[in-house]
């Protein structure tokens, strides 16, 4: 199997590290870059790929006319990436590519994105979340390399990197490099747990056999990506990643003391982004997962559920890292949830505070959320069972949960295939 990387390596900044496919030894690749092993503090600089570019006055992409997929966390400091490439001496901005939720950040899951124009630098926007969900041939006319630059929050179903697989693809068929800025994991890159994607159940929300938190930068999934052949065609690709610096895998987001740019409008804060692997489980359900209300994915409910009642349930399980309250709430529509569920109904359910993130597993509560709201609300609170086994990656959760398991012998079942994922992982982790 052909894999080759061409990387932007911290260590060695500005130098190139290359290799071809007759360079690479057969077997695993070698770990694709180091950094220093001191554990940077709550204090300490980072910098995140576009930045550490930036501060190279983009040599990367000096020369070249650049297509970027972004969004509004295409940021370096208060500055949109586009108009700090705009402006960039010899890079020329040609392209820009929107993914799920738009460029600007505003459109609700789901819902289709239109091309345009941006108005700021006069750059055609095209839409990879409508009719076409990779670049054409006609919009890579004019583009010499494809830059990947955006926040992602560390669960599989989060499209983001599906959207940076299928542009791989795209590059790799108009023989085009691909670049990806980097930026971390918000969960941290020791967090991994849930079930491994089945092939069966491949789709935008699951393009890769990775657990539903796999602990890894878009820049280790892309590398993984083009390492263990997940996508076709990516043999010959030239792949740099350009790491984020200060970064370390035991750092959540609120270690790098740096206020949360929400990266779709329902993920408002990093404390949400913590409870999303399992919460948006929620979405298979009749039950509300609180969008339309000020703290989706916290709030998790239905008019019928007895709230008080569910949230002793839980609190009964004594769930690490989570606090669990009864709460009432009325889901309303509003920018990025319109028609949410149980739209201007007073809706009985649970609230969900993350109390020490070091000892929450999100997945896990998941699974326990939804056995509870099963057991509370009946068989019927499974509305959408295909959806639940999208998200999932596998139908044993659904037939686990109709079965009557446990939620404690669902999640012990997962154990022996995170192993395997993390043994081959590792062999692409760009941090300490």
């Amino acid at each position: 199997m052909h894999r080759c990387a061409l990387l932007f390596c911290l260590a060695c900044l500005p130098l190139w590290v290359a290799c071809t496919a007759s360079d690479r030894p057969a077997g695993p690749p070698a770990p694709i870059a180091q950094v220093d092993t001191a554990k940077p503090t709550a204090t300490s600089a980072w910098r995140s790929g576009a930045a550490v570019a930036a501060a190279d006055t983009f040599a990367v992409l000096r020369g070249q006319r650049v297509g970027l997929i972004g969004n509004h966390t295409s940021r370096v400091a208060d500055r949109h990436l586009a108009d700090l490439l705009h402006e960039a001496p010899d890079v020329t901005l040609t392209a820009l590519f929107g993914p799920e939720h738009g460029l600007r950040g505003t459109a609700d899951a789901g819902a289709t994105v239109a091309d345009g124009r941006d108005p700021d630098t006069g750059v055609p926007i095209y839409s990879l979340y409508g009719d076409t969900r990779r670049p054409t041939p006609a919009m890579l006319a004019e583009v010499d390399v494809l830059v990947f630059d955006m926040q992602d929050v560390g669960a599989r179903f989060y499209t983001y990197i599906s959207t940076m697989g299928l542009a791989m693809q795209a590059a790799a068929e108009a023989d085009l490099p691909f670049v990806v800025l980097d930026r971390p994991n918000p969960l941290g890159g020791t967090y991994v747990s849930g079930f491994v994607l089945e092939d069966e159940q491949r789709s935008f929300v699951g393009q890769y056999p990775i657990p539903v938190a796999h602990g890894l930068t878009p820049g280790e999934v892309a590398a993984m990506v083009q390492g263990e052949a997940w996508l076709e065609g990516l043999d010959d690709l030239a792949l740099t990643v350009v790491p984020v610096e200060g970064w370390q895998r035991n750092q959540q987001w609120d270690a790098l003391a740096t206020p949360w740019t929400p990266p779709s409008p329902n993920i408002p804060d990093a404390e949400t982004a913590l409870l999303y692997p399992g919460t948006c489980f929620i979405e298979a359900t009749a039950a509300s997962e609180g969008r339309g209300t000020e703290a989706p994915f916290r709030l998790i409910g239905h008019p019928d559920l007895d709230g008080a009642a569910l949230a002793a349930e839980l609190s009964s399980r004594s769930l690490p890292g989570v606090e669990v309250t009864a709460a009432s709430f009325t889901p309303s529509s509003r920018p990025g949830a319109s028609a949410p569920k149980h739209e201007d109904m007073l809706v009985e359910g649970i609230e969900l505070r993350v109390t020490n993130a070091d000892s929450l597993d999100a997945v896990a509560l998941g699974v326990h959320v939804l056995e509870a709201l099963l057991s509370h609300g009946g068989a019927e609170m499974l509305e959408r069972p295909t959806w639940l086994d999208r998200l999932a990656g596998t139908p044993r959760l659904r037939e686990a949960l109709e079965n009557g398991t446990s939620a404690e012998a669902i999640i012990a079942t997962w154990g022996d295939e995170v192993a395997e994922f993390q043994d081959a992982r590792s062999a692409y982790l760009l941090y300490d």
